[in-house]
């Protein structure tokens, strides 16, 4: 699940160096911090939020075919 994460964040930024994909286990599921240039925020969470409902929902498709719970956040 990382790895997918980390591919859909590096081919959206423009500074795919400063992008870090943090994985923790809590008693809820997976839970991923996702950390991106602050340049590239807007282009992450885009309009109305609708990237990053993208990338949560394809990390959801890809959880429940794992058959963990997944929970995504976007680090200020």
């Amino acid at each position: 699940m990382k790895n997918l994460l980390e591919y859909l964040l590096i081919h959206l930024v423009n500074f795919p160096e400063d992008v870090v994909v943090e994985e923790n286990e809590t008693e809820r599921g997976f839970e991923y911090l996702l950390k991106v240039n602050p340049e590239d925020m807007g282009r992450v969470i885009g309009k109305k939020g609708a990237v990053i409902e993208a990338i949560r929902s394809i990390a959801k498709v890809r959880a429940v075919k794992e058959g963990i719970r997944v929970f995504i956040k976007l680090e200020d």
